[in-house]
């Protein structure tokens, strides 16, 4: 038995539809949701490496180095 997926609907510019249609053309995407869904996955999944990579305590105290020299903090 096959997985059931479900779908929704979202909205774009028909602009960007077009961009995107004109984009894919010559390449693996069957269609502009296809690219649509690859690029949102290759985001969110960005999103969620930046999360799980806290700043070192190196990198910390370099930016409060920073903030300081700006003047952000005392």
């Amino acid at each position: 038995m096959t997985e059931k997926k479900n779908y929704t609907t979202i909205s774009i510019p028909t602009h960007l539809y077009e961009d995107i249609k004109k984009k894919i053309e010559g390449t693996g995407f069957e269609s502009a949701s296809d690219y649509v869904v690859y690029t949102l996955r290759d985001v969110l999944a960005d999103l969620e490496k930046e999360k799980k990579i806290p700043f070192s305590k190196e990198e910390e105290e370099k930016v409060k180095e920073r903030l300081k020299a700006l003047g952000y903090l005392d």
